[in-house]
């Protein structure tokens, strides 16, 4: 009962979508504008980075949390069972009719607990890529891809190796439509010159909604 009572928790704090809720509030429909992803890249893009920043440091905490609490309470078995039910909440949000993020930020969340060290290097890899490819979600896929061999090397424990292994497909599963972009070369860069501003973005998200933003609007009238 305390393993089922734990991991339907797991699954609804990672189900809560911050990105979606900070947008929201923001007066921008997250699903529907940029890449569509609840998750922080596309909070950054649409609503601003700083957005973006506290949506990656809840979507990060609401995988740490349970896991925590996971270990604590049952040891590695239920602390790794407390980070995939995390996982697959932010993947399958019940809140958002089980349409989700990705998972990596969730996922970074719950390894950093249950593995720092595998964390550190699988982190280390993605910063590498996205300084050198200026994409995200490359940095994602090779975090994801160094993510289960590092865990493996750095000596942590059996359950914590499997959930490397599934996490990680889960993260390719979710990413196979960027795989498309990156394949067909329309994979939009991080920093990208011709990129537009985020704040640009949200004026023009709360446009197309008829909610626009107030400094949008003393800007045109300033104008007239």
């Amino acid at each position: 009962m305390l393993t089922v009572g734990v991991m339907a928790a797991a699954f609804l704090l990672g189900g809560v979508p911050f990105g979606w809720l900070l947008a929201r509030r923001a007066g921008v429909d997250v699903q529907s504008a940029g890449s569509g992803n609840i998750g922080a890249t596309n909070v950054a893009r649409t609503v601003g980075r700083t957005a973006g920043l506290v949506t990656l440091a809840l979507d990060g905490a609401k995988g740490a949390l349970p896991t925590l609490v996971g270990l604590e309470l049952g040891g590695d078995r239920l602390g790794a069972g407390a980070a995939c039910a995390a996982v697959l909440g932010h993947v399958f949000s019940p809140f958002l009719g089980f349409r989700g993020g990705k998972g990596v930020a969730t996922a970074a969340g719950a390894f950093a607990v249950l593995s720092p060290l595998g964390t550190a290097v699988a982190m280390a890899s993605f910063a590498l890529a996205v300084a050198i490819g200026r994409r995200v979600s490359v940095g994602s896929l090779c975090a994801a891809a160094v993510l289960t061999p590092a865990v493996w090397f750095t000596g942590a424990a059996g359950e914590t190796r499997t959930l490397a292994l599934i996490v990680a497909t889960v993260v390719f599963a979710r990413h196979l439509p960027n795989v498309g972009r990156l394949l067909a070369g329309t994979e939009r860069r991080w920093a990208d010159p011709g990129s537009r501003d985020p704040i640009a973005d949200t004026d023009r998200g709360l446009e197309t909604s008829g909610l626009m933003s107030e400094r949008t609007k003393l800007k045109e009238e300033a104008q007239e």
